[in-house]
């Protein structure tokens, strides 16, 4: 018998470590596939697309915003795993009445470390949750060592358009424009993705670097030159959203990413 809280505080009590795993969160499925939970994942959504051939070996329940409950309750789950941000409070608690949902709820890179042990708790991965965190713990250090001279500057980071939306407070993509010395000129609104007027740019903080992350919008040659029309002399940068926007173990890859990225800017 384990007891043990997820991120939002819930308690969880299992007899035995749930065997039968349904992922709600690309890369929390990512993270179960590297803990050495492939056996087990029984399901993911239709944007789980690491490690590939998960898709063609694996059920698919819908995406994160749109599942198939009648599909997954005929699957049996042991335990579904879900976001806070990814997944919405109606779909976790109809899902709650099929089997426990853990829900994990992650801003920062500590709160990806707890979600990793929580894991290995969990699923009894403890050795390779260890050796995944100690990895980032390792590459977050270097990483921080990397950055130690370089200069804070300017950005707004864009993830949709018509309307314009961005990554704004609260928002494990703000915790790694901050990694990377980034001062988001959006960092001091209430919303988390706040809708944005681009006409107004250059008073909300004129940015050094506008992003226009590769998902979940497909950004353009287009978009880039009508939001460069309004600041001053911002670089627009196609960046790889899922090294923002990942976390658990995709974050290894991120650090690696980073550097490439500062490279390429400075």
């Amino acid at each position: 018998m384990k007891q043990l809280q997820d991120q939002l505080g819930t308690f969880h009590t299992f007899e035995t470590s749930p065997k039968r795993i349904i992922s709600l969160v690309p890369s929390q499925t990512e993270l179960l596939y590297d803990l050495g939970l492939e056996e087990n994942i029984i399901a993911i959504t239709k944007f789980c697309v690491h490690p590939y051939h998960l898709k063609s070996t694996k059920e698919i329940i819908g995406g994160t915003k749109n599942v198939k409950f009648d599909k997954i309750k005929a699957l049996q789950p042991d335990i579904i795993i879900a976001n806070k941000e990814e997944n919405t409070l109606e779909i976790v608690e109809e899902l709650r009445k099929i089997c426990p949902v853990w829900v994990t709820d992650i801003v920062t890179i500590e709160d990806n470390l707890k979600m990793i042990h929580d894991f290995g708790q969990l699923f009894n991965k403890r050795t390779e949750a260890q050796k995944i965190s100690d990895k980032i713990n390792f590459a977050y250090a270097d990483f921080v060592s990397f950055m130690k001279d370089k200069p804070f500057q300017r950005a707004a980071y864009f993830i949709w358009a018509n309307p314009y939306m961005v990554a704004g407070n609260n928002t494990f993509i703000n915790e790694m424009l901050k990694l990377n010395k980034f001062e988001n000129i959006y960092e001091n609104r209430e919303e988390r993705y706040p809708e944005i007027i681009i006409q107004k740019m250059r008073i909300q903080g004129d940015p050094d670097y506008v992003f226009l992350s590769s998902e979940p919008f497909p950004f353009n040659d287009e978009h880039a030159f009508e939001l460069g029309r309004f600041t001053h002399h911002a670089k627009t940068v196609f960046v790889d959203g899922e090294m923002f926007s990942w976390y658990g173990s995709r974050i290894l890859k991120a650090f690696d990413y980073f550097k490439l990225l500062q490279s390429k800017i400075q």
